[in-house]
């Protein structure tokens, strides 16, 4: 017999029970404690990732903001070529960062779509 999903048909939890009184209770139970188990799992992850992308957009614009200020020093001590050139960079490389992740989070998106449309043709 072969079946998938967490738990065995009724009929093999009556079986199971028979031959030891209380094993269904105990596979439903190994079921539950699994599916919490994976559900935990699954929170610390998306919180780590939320905190993973906070602190990379916090230092990000500290970056970013610490080239700008410089390019403006520059630009203030006379050398303006450089301290333009340092502005225009980091404003360069906080756009192209932008457009990327836009562009990845659009294939993400599309991809997830057709894996539903995939599903649901099924």
């Amino acid at each position: 017999m072969q079946y998938s999903g967490p738990l065995p048909p009724p009929e093999a939890l009556d079986r199971y029970n028979q031959i030891l009184p209380g094993a269904a209770e105990r596979i439903i139970a190994m079921a539950e404690s699994q599916h919490s188990h994976r559900q935990d799992l699954e929170k610390h992850v998306i919180k780590s990732n939320v905190a993973a992308q906070k602190l990379g957009t916090i230092l990000g614009f500290i970056v970013a903001m610490t080239v700008v200020l410089g390019g403006m020093w520059l630009v203030h001590d006379g050398k303006s070529i450089a301290g333009l050139a340092s502005i225009l960079t980091a404003l360069a490389s906080l756009v192209g960062v932008f457009l990327y992740s836009k562009h990845e989070q659009q294939k993400d998106l599309e991809k997830k779509t057709e894996a539903l449309a995939t599903a649901a043709q099924r």
